[in-house]
């Protein structure tokens, strides 16, 4: 459920009638608004609950509206559809990934390429951690029936967060340390790059390394994130 999109992303809203800005009409949200935006929020964290416990594919309004006390038909005042809801679901996913990249901009030196690119790295890892069910939700197998729609919400947030990775090799460029020219090709190595960290986070997330302690696949991982580095073109800076 991967998706392509535009450089950047515009000011978020919720879908179904989603949290109202007071930037948008110039006047605060209604309590009637509240309320319809902490339902619509209620909906969907119900929704990734289920997610969780029984993966994308078994998503059902029938089950979302037991788990909330209410009843399918009622579910459907605040989202046409399932479609419309895991368009949602996934915009935010992409979103809340974005929003953790972002976090590690300041933990790092802006001229320490390498402990950014590793710090990029790990933001993805740990919030793959923290966050299995929008992890699976967005990089797991697709949901039967779905389709994200073209040049929507999931397609500018998506990019958004790849767009992480391809500024950080614009900077590297810009500092005479990437490997190759900055051309389209670059954004193929950023997916390629973007694959080698994956790889390992998937096989994570899915318990395949838990034999091994936390300290072992901590070293592979920087392990990996150092090598995904050199596929995309980042060369070592001089001692």
């Amino acid at each position: 459920m991967a998706a392509e999109a535009t450089r950047k992303a515009p000011a978020r809203t919720a879908a179904g009638g989603g949290t109202p800005t007071a930037g948008a009409t110039g006047t605060a949200p209604t309590r009637r608004e509240r309320a319809r935006a902490a339902t619509v929020e209620e909906i969907k964290n119900a929704a990734l609950d289920l997610i969780r416990d029984h993966g994308s594919a078994n998503l059902r309004f029938t089950d979302i509206a037991r788990t909330l006390g209410l009843t399918p038909p009622a579910l459907y005042r605040y989202f046409a559809d399932r479609d419309e809801l895991l368009t949602a679901l996934v915009t935010d996913s992409y979103d809340s990934l974005s929003d953790a990249l972002d976090a590690t901009r300041g933990t790092v030196p802006a001229d320490d390429l390498d402990a950014r690119f590793l710090a990029t790295c790990g933001a993805y890892r740990s919030w793959a951690q923290d966050s299995p069910e929008r992890f699976a939700l967005i990089f797991g197998s697709p949901v039967p029936g779905y389709a994200a729609p073209p040049d929507g919400p999931t397609a500018v947030a998506g990019r958004r967060a790849m767009d992480h990775v391809l500024e950080l090799l614009a900077d590297t460029a810009t500092a005479g340390r990437l490997g190759h020219p900055l051309v389209p090709d670059t954004e193929q190595a950023t997916i390629l790059a973007w694959a080698t960290v994956h790889g390992f986070v998937t096989l994570e997330a899915h318990g395949h390394l838990h034999a091994l302690d936390p300290a072992t696949r901590d070293h592979l991982f920087t392990t990996q994130a150092r090598l995904a580095a050199r596929t995309a073109g980042l060369t070592p800076a001089s001692p």
